[in-house]
């Protein structure tokens, strides 16, 4: 699997997602049904997903953030984000990876995150 690679500034890169691949959009919908308590938004929307790597075996290896390293579901998340794309028709395995590099931020956010949120 892929890790987050540097460029030659050395800020980390966020990896790319296999977005071609046929499990992508129902794995980011999956996703979208787990949510930050305390934030109303998806953490796909909050942009706390930061890559979804899929193989030709259907292993899926995702990389994701937290709003703030202190966050009170550090340890959590990531098993609610297994938890919700583990089960889908397809998928062998999933593994899920916290990184704070490149760290969050609310630029990252969809458009419907910050509508929601109230930033539009």
């Amino acid at each position: 699997m892929t890790e987050a690679t540097e460029n030659l500034e050395g800020t980390a890169l966020i990896a790319p997602s296999s977005t071609e691949h046929p499990l992508y959009d129902t794995i980011v919908e999956a996703c979208r049904t787990v949510y930050d308590p305390e934030i109303p938004v998806n953490i796909y929307d909050l942009g706390l997903i930061y890559t979804i790597d899929i193989n030709d075996e259907n292993e899926v290896h995702v990389i994701m953030t937290l709003t703030a390293p202190g966050c009170p579901v550090a340890g959590e998340m990531p098993g609610w984000v297994a938890d919700a794309v583990e089960p889908l028709p397809g998928v062998k395995q999933v593994d899920v990876e916290m990184t704070f590099e490149p760290q969050w931020g609310m630029d990252m956010m969809s458009d419907e995150a910050r509508l929601e949120l109230g930033f539009m």
